[in-house]
């Protein structure tokens, strides 16, 4: 998997770390103060969305939320920083993983649909700060997963060529923009994408159960 890489690029939020329980909560409690109710296609319409776009579809979908883009972004963030800084944990192994590539002079990054105040909270309180030499959001980039912009400009922050990078990332989308990217993508298992398994290991090159099945090489070829 690793061989011939001179960067690794994660995803954050249900690939570095455990996270993904965060948003159902903020959108319910978000949903709940307003008086919303989400559509069938909720989940799988803001799947890979940036934080801003994620913004501009609930005011643009709920049409009696009174709150421009800013406001709904500054109520949510203000929800999960604390979250994020205290409530959000590594993935098994992973920790263990970067060790071992910062060891081995593997440049890293972050490329994530988050909001950076967030990221930077969650890396900040797990100490995870120190092994990252770009950390990139979607909404610093035009277009948010799938399309390839912010692998892209990680790539380009630590001067590595794209078909020299390994991507993890956990969601159909994040997995089709670092392939976008011309990239090779290790899919993450996740609880909350588990029902998504096989289109997962379908648009990967390798799926891994958690990071030591990296460091035991157990993981699977897709």
């Amino acid at each position: 998997m690793l061989t011939g890489k001179k960067a690794v690029i994660f995803d954050m939020d249900g690939s570095l770390v455990d996270s993904m329980w965060i948003w159902p909560e903020v959108d319910r409690i978000y949903m709940d103060k307003y008086n919303l109710t989400a559509p069938a296609t909720f989940h799988k319409d803001i799947e890979g969305m940036s934080y801003v776009e994620t913004a501009q579809y609930f005011v643009r979908t709920f049409t009696t939320l009174d709150q421009t883009v800013e406001n709904v972004m500054q109520e949510w963030r203000d929800m999960t920083v604390r979250l994020y800084a205290t409530k959000v944990f590594p993935k098994p192994g992973a920790v263990e993983f970067l060790d071992q590539l910062k060891k081995d002079g593997i440049r890293l990054g972050i490329a994530t649909s988050n909001d950076r105040e967030i990221a930077e909270a969650a890396l900040k309180g797990r100490g995870l700060t120190k092994y990252f030499d770009s950390v990139r959001t979607s909404s610093e980039v035009a277009s948010g997963k799938p399309a390839p912009d912010v692998y892209l400009k990680v790539a380009e922050d630590i001067n590595v060529d794209p078909g020299n990078c390994l991507v993890f990332e956990d969601v159909i989308n994040g997995i089709l923009a670092g392939k976008n990217a011309g990239m090779e993508v290790c899919a993450v298992d996740d609880e909350f994408t588990r029902a998504d398994k096989a289109a997962k290991k379908a648009a990967a090159d390798y799926f891994i159960r958690d990071f030591f099945d990296v460091l035991k090489n157990t993981y699977e070829r897709c």
